[in-house]
């Protein structure tokens, strides 16, 4: 009686996810996947489907007005024809976000650990009135314990100091050194972190970003976090490689703005938002924030690649170690390949992930074949997420080229409109390059088929990654 009761109740909440995924509009291949995963898979089809498979950007799971920046002093937003690429471009962001385009920045490339947390702690040091932290890995180590005591000095100066931790990339921070944190008086919180009655809404999204804000003034992000691996490597992949930007002008307002929406989510406090500097422009580097997150009414991180890339007539350069495209980017990126622009794509040879590693191997045969070429990166871990187009524009960020950036994390990407920016990317990508493993065609294709079997079955997960 009781297992025909139980199997009742199973159809019945399979048949709801049913009726969830039709009203929703997902894709019909994505529609029968989780079919055959519900009615396979007993209790587990219907669990999987809770925590990775709703439709977020339908659903609204976490209603939020997130505020656009203060209007801008300046002209920026009529830099380009709004009937040009670049003017298109522009709008695709601003139309979504309320991001505005600004002129009056100044952009600095920060290459690897080193030369980012110099500089970083360089504009710690000289903070006046507040300075801003989210990170989706932050973890325990000398790096940790120089950031601890600054804040406490700064602090002690009257600084405002506030952090927001990812709490599933940064599991392993420790309770006491969050204590530590508090005690110095460090407001510091956990970003969506495990609640037992939010776990199905929660666990799945994630805030990827990684940003520093200091006064409103100069701000920082790209693909570092808060790890000791940046500096000295792990004994597992070696040195982690990676880019940077530094930002003073109008776009630091913005990343601040990015800041203050993530620490209402998490705390329902109203941070007040910086004044745009007020003294003459600190660069002429024009420059569009993108904070794209699983709440848009549509993915705009994967439109926004999307369009770089068919922005593009000469060359994009791609560099991302976790290359697992949406059929829209894998399409566009062989378009343009068989359409005669040069696009090349950097990949880290080694991986943190077996099982990413061979999914991202799994397009390397299709993206070969249609003229792209693959350069696997063989010194450490490369973890730059770039992509420069024509020498004319470029992107530094935290999105990576794959389903979780595009659909369920919290990301942020800087957008370079500055030629001589472009070029700067460009030319770190062919040194890169340069010392990297080129792959071949017809070398490839006769890897041995158990390889080939594997990447298959890893590609199937390719939704999850």
């Amino acid at each position: 009686m009781w297992l025909y009761i139980l199997i009742v109740l199973y159809i019945l909440v399979a048949i709801s996810i049913v009726i969830s995924l039709l009203l929703n509009g997902v894709r019909p291949s994505k529609t029968l996947a989780w079919l055959l995963a519900i009615f396979t898979i007993p209790v587990g089809g219907i669990l999987l489907y809770l925590l990775v498979g709703r439709n977020r950007r339908k659903q609204k799971v976490y209603l939020q007005q997130r505020r656009s920046p203060p209007e801008a002093p300046d002209p920026s937003n009529n830099l380009f024809s709004p009937d040009s690429p670049r003017g298109r471009l522009h709008q695709l962001i601003a139309s979504q976000t309320g991001f505005p385009l600004s002129a009056d920045n100044e952009v600095v490339f920060l290459k690897d650990g080193e030369e980012t947390f110099n500089r970083v702690f360089q504009a710690l040091q000289d903070a006046r009135t507040t300075i801003h932290l989210q990170y989706y890995i932050f973890e325990e180590g000398e790096l940790a314990e120089r950031l601890l005591e600054l804040f406490t000095r700064k602090e002690a100066e009257g600084v405002e100091v506030r952090l927001i931790y990812d709490s599933i990339g940064s599991y392993s921070l420790s309770p006491s050194y969050l204590r530590r944190l508090r005690k110095a008086g460090i407001e510091v919180y956990a970003f969506l972190p495990f609640r037992l009655g939010k776990f199905m809404t929660s666990v799945n999204y994630r805030n990827h970003r990684k940003i520093i804000v200091v006064d409103g003034e100069v701000a920082f992000t790209g693909g570092i976090n808060i790890s000791d691996k940046y500096l000295k490597g792990d004994q597992d992949l070696g040195m982690w490689h990676d880019m940077n930007l530094m930002v003073r002008g109008s776009a630091a307002v913005h990343l601040d703005t990015v800041f203050a929406n993530d620490w209402e989510l998490v705390t329902r406090q109203h941070l007040p938002l910086p004044d745009y500097p007020k003294d003459e422009p600190r660069g002429s580097s024009a420059v569009q924030i993108l904070a794209s997150s699983p709440d848009d009414d549509f993915p705009l991180m994967e439109q926004f690649y999307f369009s770089l890339i068919n922005h593009a007539r000469r060359h994009i350069y791609i560099t991302n170690p976790y290359l697992i495209p949406s059929p829209a980017i894998q399409l566009a990126l062989q378009t343009a390949a068989l359409g005669g622009v040069d696009v090349r794509v950097l990949v880290s040879a080694q991986a943190d992930s077996a099982l990413v590693n061979w999914c991202v191997r799994s397009y390397f045969n299709g993206f070969l074949k249609s003229g792209i070429r693959i350069y696997q990166y063989p010194e450490g871990f490369l973890h730059s997420k770039t992509i420069t187009v024509d020498d004319r524009i470029c992107t530094v960020g935290t999105a990576n080229v794959d389903n979780r950036s595009f659909q369920h994390n919290y990301e942020v990407n800087a957008l370079i409109f500055d030629p001589e920016k472009a070029i700067t990317l460009r030319e770190d990508f062919i040194r890169d390059s340069e010392r990297s493993i080129v792959l071949d065609y017809e070398t490839f294709r006769r890897r041995p088929w158990t390889h080939r079997l594997i990447e298959g079955a890893a590609r199937t997960l390719s939704p999850l990654l």
